[in-house]
């Protein structure tokens, strides 16, 4: 019987991995790297130029990668920006780190990368996750930005937690077993509803979950990637938090009065009264995401952090 048992097992740790692995190729072959690769300090870094003006680096949240930007908002700001998209370590076509959870390697990556490009300060654009990183690049690395546009960007500590899919992906049994099966056996669909809730109220624009790849991030190793991100977040924002009088740029902020994900009650506000030079802008009516859904009131935001920081 335990023969039995034994076989079954390795048989569907079998199917497991070959299901995954399929995923993984489909997902190289349809949602292939769109910019180009930099070897920065021996890790990968995937980084996409667009456009030219003024030095715009994006920079995108969980679970995502540049194409988050791409449908819409990336093309209208490269009339008047030079924008750079950079995958966040782990996540994307950019190669996990081994300190990668960490909010202040992949600020150094991302800051190494574009200076690799010519953008010595850029404006930083980050949205939710990505918006801690431009947090974290404003307080540790205030030469080498211009200005800040946060978009949705936790930023205080919170008492909620970690939830429990992030509590179960990135404990080690979580990273081996449940991360395996998710990436071989969660249909697209069920992606899609899912970023159908984190758009809520607002619905997605037509085509992003296409555009966006959900192969992308079903890969066995950005959804480690992303689990151990989330799970050092509330530590890391916690004492960075401590350090924000360490920002000296202009800092534009933008957040809608109905996310759910990152409340702007404890989030925006509070930093926006913490940092003399930020200015909070209350959508009001909106979700997480209005760099889909407000695309002109983000654009706005921009255009005010580059006049702010004299880029125009």
């Amino acid at each position: 019987m335990l023969g039995a048992a034994a076989l079954t097992l390795l048989a569907g740790a079998g199917l497991t991995h070959v299901l995954a692995t399929r995923r993984e190729a489909r997902a190289a072959q349809t949602h292939p790297p769109t910019g180009q690769l930099h070897d920065i300090d021996g890790i990968r870094m995937h980084a996409r130029v667009m456009g030219d003006g003024p030095d715009l680096v994006m920079i995108h949240g969980s679970s995502g990668n540049l194409r988050d930007f791409t449908l819409d908002l990336a093309p209208a700001l490269a009339k008047r920006y030079r924008v750079i998209l950079v995958d966040r370590p782990g996540l994307g076509w950019s190669e996990a780190h081994p300190d990668g959870d960490t909010l202040s390697t992949q600020a150094r990556l991302i800051q190494a990368t574009v200076a690799r490009l010519g953008a010595d300060r850029p404006i930083v654009l980050g949205q939710s996750y990505g918006g801690a990183v431009g947090l974290t690049w404003a307080s540790e690395r205030p030469d080498t930005l211009s200005a800040l546009v946060a978009v949705s960007a936790p930023a205080m500590p919170w008492n909620t937690g970690l939830g429990t899919y992030y509590t179960v992906t990135s404990s080690l049994p979580g990273r081996w077993i449940v991360i395996p099966l998710i990436a071989a056996f969660v249909p697209e669909a069920y992606v899609a509803r899912e970023i159908a809730a984190v758009f809520a109220p607002q619905p997605a624009p037509d085509g992003y979950v296409e555009h966006f790849g959900p192969d992308l991030t079903l890969r066995r190793a950005a959804l480690r990637a992303n689990a151990m991100q989330r799970r050092g977040l509330l530590a890391q924002i916690t004492e960075m938090s401590t350090h924000y009088g360490r920002i000296t740029v202009p800092v534009e902020l933008l957040h809608g009065d109905h996310d759910t994900t990152v409340p702007h009650q404890i989030h925006a506000a509070p930093l926006a009264q913490a940092l003399d030079q930020a200015r909070l802008t209350l959508l009001p009516g909106v979700g997480h995401m209005p760099h889909h859904t407000n695309i002109p009131d983000v654009i706005a935001a921009i255009d005010r952090a580059a006049l702010r920081a004299g880029e125009k």
